[in-house]
């Protein structure tokens, strides 16, 4: 079968996919900002979930464009039927966390508490790891400090260990620029006008989602559309193969 209107967009869809996605992680990640995610320790824990992702979409654009190029149904048929229970996941989760509201509160917090007692320590740069540059990054950015308030870090084995005199992670000071506190003494001597020691990032992410919850929504449907629509296009060349076929028969 020739490269009629449905392979070729397909085809076309995908490559979009791929493109956007690698764009949009070269983005994620600012030149000025590169230095901190570019740590042995970051390098090292990073390469794991970049190698899961990575794996898993090369599966999928595999089966898109194999399936398309060669006009298999067989393979089509998977690549729909993989994002189509991707997608019902995605919905199932979604409605889960939206029909027990506080159990998800729940869980969420005692997630994030476990990543800081676990794995969470100082952020000197020959210490620092994936997690805790999540953290400090995320502090930074959102004005905050633990989870609840700065207390959760002491029960983090690893930051009790290496924090030397400081109460509380540099990410929690005022900043000028990234890790850079507006008073050098913040980390040892916190207040409510030099940090945000007493300002949990549950609540900050929270506030974060509701001020910015219509494009919240808009980037939800947009991801849901889209999948609905590879969907769609999948089946739609198995439906026209199988329909070419039968006409050479």
């Amino acid at each position: 079968m020739g490269c009629d209107c449905e392979s070729c967009i397909a085809k076309t869809l995908l490559s979009v996919f791929n493109f956007l996605f690698f764009v949009t992680l070269l983005k994620m990640v600012e030149s000025d900002q590169l230095e901190h995610f570019t740590q042995p320790a970051v390098i090292e824990q990073l390469a794991y979930l970049l190698i899961v992702i990575g794996s898993v979409m090369f599966f999928l654009s595999f089966l898109g464009y194999c399936g398309a190029i060669r006009e298999s149904q067989c393979l089509l048929t998977t690549y729909g039927l993989f994002l189509l229970v991707i997608l019902v996941a995605e919905v199932t989760a979604f409605g889960l966390a939206a029909a027990y509201k506080d159990r998800a509160r729940t869980e969420t917090k005692n997630y994030l508490q476990t990543t800081i007692s676990n794995y969470y320590t100082s952020n000197d740069r020959n210490q620092t790891d994936a997690v805790t540059l999540m953290w400090n990054y995320m502090m930074s950015e959102l004005h905050c400090c633990g989870v609840d308030d700065y207390r959760d870090f002491a029960l983090s084995e690893k930051w009790n260990e290496s924090k030397r005199d400081k109460i509380i992670p540099t990410a929690c000071c005022v900043q000028t620029s990234l890790f850079q506190p507006q008073d050098k003494n913040c980390p040892f001597s916190p207040t409510e006008s030099n940090s945000y020691f007493k300002k949990g990032c549950y609540n900050a992410l929270t506030d974060w989602i509701m001020y910015n919850r219509n494009l919240v929504i808009i980037v939800a449907i947009g991801v849901g559309l889209t999948q609905l629509l590879a969907i769609f296009l999948s089946f739609c060349l198995c439906k026209s193969i199988e329909k070419y076929r039968g006409m050479r028969l």
